[in-house]
């Protein structure tokens, strides 16, 4: 297994993880820090790699399927099933929950939820900042039902918990990331006039520093 000192130098190799720079996030905070898994999924060997570790992590548990909100989640149910087929010498199903017409909840359909029916299920996820989407998945596995192993993703960038994703058996993270964030009157870096990183997150809409510290010399 890779330590995490090595699997962080793979993403910011990858440009995946973005330090030490001034970044506007979706919820419209500011931070320092930004892990974009559409840099990482382009290069497939890298990609193959770390779904890999998470596969060596769950290899002694007999997982049968594993199980991903669509669409981040896709592209690493496949490796990780693919590598625990690999481990096990047997068949690990690789597959996908979509989200329902209302898109709060999510739905197993193509005949998915009947190939995992009862059985023993991985559910992976890129990124977790809150957890929320995780755990609809979880909620909807259990419905069918089937057996939750455990969740496992990239990086663990909100402090989540697995008492917070439905009290699954165990959450593991390749990468577990503190973003310190701020409200953009309290960012230090709009205090100190630090352009906004214009390539990720919601700086690529053209965000700009608050009018208010613009020229303000601070």
């Amino acid at each position: 297994m890779l330590t995490q000192e090595e699997i962080k130098q793979l993403f910011v190799k990858s440009k995946a993880f973005i330090f030490d720079s001034h970044i506007v996030y979706t919820s419209g905070k500011h931070g320092k820090a930004y892990v974009n898994k559409d840099a990482l999924y382009p290069h497939t060997a890298l990609t193959s790699l770390l779904c890999q570790q998470i596969a060596l992590h769950f290899e002694k548990l007999q997982i049968e399927a594993v199980l991903a909100p669509a669409l981040g989640g896709i592209i690493l149910s496949q490796w990780i099933a693919h590598h625990l087929s690999e481990l096990s010498q047997r068949e690990v199903l690789g597959v996908y929950a979509e989200k329902s017409s209302d898109g709060e909840s999510f739905v197993i359909k193509r005949g998915y939820d009947d190939l995992i029916r009862n059985k023993r299920v991985l559910i992976v996820e890129d990124i977790l900042t809150t957890g929320i989407s995780v755990k609809r998945v979880v909620e909807t596995a259990r419905q069918i039902p089937c057996d939750v192993i455990g969740v496992a993703a990239l990086c663990n960038r909100g402090a989540v918990t697995a008492s917070q994703i439905g009290n699954v058996p165990e959450l593991f993270s390749l990468l577990e990331v503190n973003l310190e964030t701020w409200a953009p009157s309290n960012c230090p870096m709009c205090q100190q006039n630090i352009p906004i990183n214009t390539s990720v997150g919601k700086g690529k809409s053209g965000v700009s520093l608050p009018l208010s510290l613009k020229g303000s010399g601070h």
